[in-house]
Formats: C-alpha cells, sequence, structure tokens
C-alpha cells in the first residue's frame, strides 16, 4: 500500500463528501428522496417530540429578557418608571 500524505487523504475525503452531495442532490431532484419520507411517515416512522406550545412560548419569553438584560441602553429609556408601576 502507498504512502499516501495527509493531503491526499483530505482529497479524498473532499471528493467522497461531494459525491454523497450529489448522490443526495440527484434523489431530492428526481423525488426519491419525497417519496422514501412519504412512505417512512405512512409506515409510523417516529417522531422527534415536539415541546408545547405553551412551552415554546415560556422559552421564547425568556429568551427576549435575557436580551434586553443585555442591552443597557433599552432599559434607560424606558418609557414605564419600574420603581412606581
Amino acid at each position: 500500500m502507498p504512502n499516501t500524505g495527509i493531503r491526499d487523504r483530505a482529497e479524498d475525503h473532499r471528493r467522497g463528501r461531494e459525491a454523497a452531495h450529489e448522490e443526495a442532490l440527484l434523489r431530492i431532484q428526481n423525488g426519491e428522496y419525497a417519496k422514501d419520507f412519504v412512505l417512512e411517515n405512512r409506515a409510523g416512522a417516529p417522531r422527534p417530540p415536539q415541546p408545547a406550545a405553551h412551552d415554546r412560548r415560556a422559552a421564547d419569553r425568556e429568551g427576549r429578557r435575557a436580551l434586553r438584560e443585555m442591552m443597557p441602553w433599552i432599559r434607560k429609556n424606558r418609557l414605564v418608571d419600574t420603581s412606581k408601576n
């Protein structure tokens, strides 16, 4: 077996990745991927658990609150005096 350098192995890896991407694109373009997807779902393929809507909204609120805390100039220009209200 010839002694291949790291560049040769990296090039082989890149070519393999490109071939896999091209194959995936062809499956999407010719509709094979969509057919497989539909068949898998009809057969009862497991789906990842979805968080409840109220959990997502709560997470959004917490995220917005955390972002506002990172922006002190927003707090400085508040329209409501929180010390009184």
